[in-house]
């Protein structure tokens, strides 16, 4: 029988691609994952804000099922956080493609995604303190909350406008996330792999933005199964370092 160590070097040697993937995957996962436990409450307000915003520009006689679900989904805010999230993860893959020469990057390379395995799982431990709490973080987010009150929410672009800032948030699952973009190969990779996990918080805001208060509490279940996403998504990167 195969040791499990072997056959984990075996699988990590035959197939990058598939590892690749597989931390798409993961990201998207954990982004799903996080938005339960932390996006929800931390931007859920926002949503609610901006839907508020725009239900409040349409008449009444124009106010449709159909409509209200269109407002509810705000497509450009979330295309807005996906743009900021894109150029994040871009610059920080090209932070580390600028030291991609060096003789030791390989090394670093690899401790980026074990730090990023290593966040998410404390994450899903329950042992990481809440970006927001703490006071650099929690000055950036009150600076950003009084930019997005000024702008005109109502529209399409203060929408999109708002999401491009919001974006910034402070946010450990964000930080992790970043932290395995850095070691992406190239700017490109670096956003895609904070693309999947942007995409991965998507569902819940919309969910909040279309039932309002209520999305804002989630199912038990999503908040139990969470951890399993995050420990999910720790795994597959530790295997992709381990193919590093």
């Amino acid at each position: 029988m195969t040791d499990p160590l072997t056959l984990i070097a075996q699988i990590c040697g035959a197939h990058p691609a598939l590892l690749q993937g597989g931390m798409l995957a993961g990201l998207v996962a954990a982004g799903a994952a996080g938005s339960v436990m932390h996006c929800a409450p931390m931007c859920g307000p926002f949503v609610l804000g901006q839907v508020a915003d725009r239900m409040a520009r349409i008449p009444a006689a124009r106010m449709t099922e159909s409509c209200r679900m269109a407002q509810g989904l705000l497509i450009p805010y979330h295309l807005g956080r996906l743009t900021t999230y894109a150029a994040l993860g871009a610059l920080a893959a090209s932070l580390g493609s600028v030291l991609a020469g060096l003789p030791w990057f390989g090394t670093l390379r690899v401790v980026l995604l074990l730090a990023a395995a290593l966040l998410f799982l404390l994450h899903a431990l329950g042992r990481l303190a809440p970006a927001h709490k703490l006071g650099a973080a929690a000055r950036l987010g009150r600076v950003l909350r009084r930019i997005t009150q000024r702008l005109d929410r109502s529209g399409p672009r203060g929408t999109f406008a708002t999401g491009l800032m919001l974006g910034l948030l402070p946010c450990g699952f964000v930080y992790a996330a970043l932290t395995a973009a850095a070691a992406a190969t190239g700017p490109l990779g670096g956003a895609g792999v904070m693309l999947a996990f942007g995409l991965g918080t998507v569902p819940i805001l919309a969910v909040i933005g279309v039932a309002g208060r209520a999305g804002l509490r989630g199912g038990p279940w999503a908040r139990r199964f969470a951890p399993v996403l995050l420990t999910f998504n720790a795994g597959v990167i530790l295997l992709v370092a381990l193919a590093t």
